[in-house]
């Protein structure tokens, strides 16, 4: 049995639904991608050095990143060699397979959230202007709201025009509360409302929105660290969570972000957001290469559950589905005829 017959038995029945938004939120990457390396297939009936130098090319393209494709291919040529792999027919499913004990070899923290059994859980949200930050939020509260959870927001962000009134806009469509100040008021201030507020009414998440400028690291840094303070100072072991924001059709200026961020401030997962909007979905690769953090979501789409809990193995069976089934049919089609 392949290994892409493996994986296909494995989430059938976690969710069809959701190894569907990742075939779907994938097409633009899987289009360029798969067309790229069945191209590949197409052309080198054998795999050689020559196949292994354009693979290279093509993964670079997909923004998997310089390590992790390094990586990729020493253990493709590792592989290749033991199972004496000679022809490309059923390269895909290799890569596949490398793919994802790559990712998961770093795995070494949870992709879950770090949600409390009692009490308040905060949730910390950073991340620059523009990357979907505030629509995050708007979208984690509905998860956590139609789980029967007791949701409110606080609207930390008080120096971009609007900020506030967009995240009372998301607070009003998902039916959660909003805690705000005064536009240009302290945003640790907020922060305090806000937990006083939450604890007030027995809440049991408070996601907090921040600023996200950029123009001066080290007003960012002291304006996180603040915030920081205090949520941990009324709450001890807060925040729980700290997810930055990253923008996944920005490419290699995400993991340029995600740096500075992580420099700011203890982050402990990723949101990979409009991931169905880029043809480089091998960002999520290549930040989890360079960053050794989580991705923790990624958004497949613009209704309210295409914020998904990142699957290596989902975004893998989105990244190469078509060419991947057609292998499984091919060796399923073997099978029959050995009969």
């Amino acid at each position: 049995m392949s290994f892409f017959q493996k994986l296909k038995q494995k989430i059938t029945g976690q969710g069809d639904s959701v190894t569907d938004k990742f075939k779907d939120g994938l097409s633009k990457t899987r289009n360029q991608f798969t067309s790229k390396v069945n191209d590949l297939v197409a052309r080198y009936r054998k795999v050689d050095e020559d196949f292994f130098e354009e693979l290279e090319d093509v993964l670079l393209q997909a923004d998997v990143g310089f390590d992790t494709v390094m990586e990729l291919m020493d253990a493709l040529r590792f592989e290749v060699q033991r199972k004496n792999i000679k022809d490309t027919a059923g390269i895909q499913s290799v890569i596949s397979e490398k793919l994802v004990e790559i990712y998961e070899s770093g795995e070494s923290d949870s992709i879950e959230l770090n949600i409390q059994e009692s009490g308040l859980t905060v949730i910390l949200l950073v991340g620059v202007n523009g990357v979907g930050k505030t629509t995050t939020i708007g979208k984690l509260a509905h998860k956590f709201k139609s789980e029967g959870k007791n949701v409110l927001l606080a609207a930390g962000d008080t120096f971009r025009a609007g900020a506030i009134d967009q995240l009372v806009v998301w607070g009003e469509r998902v039916g959660v509360e909003v805690i705000r100040q005064a536009e240009g008021s302290d945003p640790a201030a907020v922060m305090y409302d806000a937990i006083r507020a939450a604890k007030n009414r027995k809440a049991d998440i408070l996601i907090c929105d921040t600023a996200g400028r950029l123009q001066n690291k080290v007003n960012l840094m002291k304006e996180l660290e603040k915030v920081h303070r205090v949520i941990s100072r009324e709450i001890e072991g807060a925040p729980h969570e700290v997810l930055l924001a990253l923008d996944a059709t920005t490419g290699q200026n995400a993991l340029i972000q995600a740096q500075t961020f992580k420099e700011a401030t203890n982050v402990t997962g990723i949101v990979l957001t409009k991931l169905d909007g880029t043809a480089k979905g091998g960002i999520v690769l290549a930040i989890r290469s360079k960053l050794k953090i989580p991705v923790k979501f990624v958004g497949l789409g613009e209704k309210m559950d295409d914020l998904q809990p990142f699957d290596a193995e989902k975004y893998v069976y989105g990244l190469f589905a078509e060419g991947l089934e057609k292998e499984a049919e091919a060796e399923g089609d073997k099978e029959e005829d050995s009969k």
